[in-house]
């Protein structure tokens, strides 16, 4: 039985950095529900979980949490 993958390599997608920042990502290889990244801004890479991606820029931003005032 194959596993289904949300993001396949090359698909563009969205992870919060540090709980604060939206960055752009690329999908180099998911395996084990493991995400191989390349950042499109900088082109450094990070291996993230499945759960920590986000399908467009929105919905990551809507993700992070503010402090109220």
């Amino acid at each position: 039985m194959t596993e289904a993958r949300k993001y396949n390599p090359g698909d563009k997608a969205y992870i919060i950095e540090s709980g604060l920042t939206v960055r752009e990502v690329i999908v180099l290889r998911a395996a084990g529900g493991m995400y191989t990244l390349r950042f499109t801004d900088t082109g450094g890479g990070v291996k993230l979980r499945e759960g920590r991606l986000f399908p467009s820029r929105e919905d990551a931003e809507n993700c992070i949490k503010h402090p109220s005032h």
